[in-house]
């Protein structure tokens, strides 16, 4: 069974038993968050929400934290001596699925 889920703008396809990795969340490892705002459940057969299913809900455990991969992003001016670079590494919460409700 699978679904895809909403949180915070962003959409994922999630599995039970599968990790997610979602934007940072201020959560602590082993505290419980469940997604209310389910879109679409799949399996056997496929229920579409308009545009949630009503009583659908993902349960998962906050398992920890990781970092993307560094991304640089530089600025150059040809003929002026002008360069800038900077980088930036995101960081996520890493998510168990534990049981998705329909």
């Amino acid at each position: 069974m699978y679904a895809v889920i909403n949180d915070r703008g962003a959409q994922y396809r999630v599995e039970e038993g599968r990790e997610l990795d979602v934007a940072l969340l201020d959560a602590t490892p082993g505290t419980e968050i469940t997604f209310g705002d389910v879109l679409l459940v799949g399996g056997e057969t496929v229920k579409i929400g308009n545009p949630t299913i009503n009583g659908a809900s993902v349960l998962a455990e906050v398992v920890g934290e990781a970092h993307g991969p560094k991304i640089v992003v530089f600025k150059y001016k040809s003929k002026a001596r002008y360069r800038r670079r900077t980088g930036h590494r995101q960081d996520y919460t890493r998510l168990m699925i534990k049981q998705i409700v329909s």
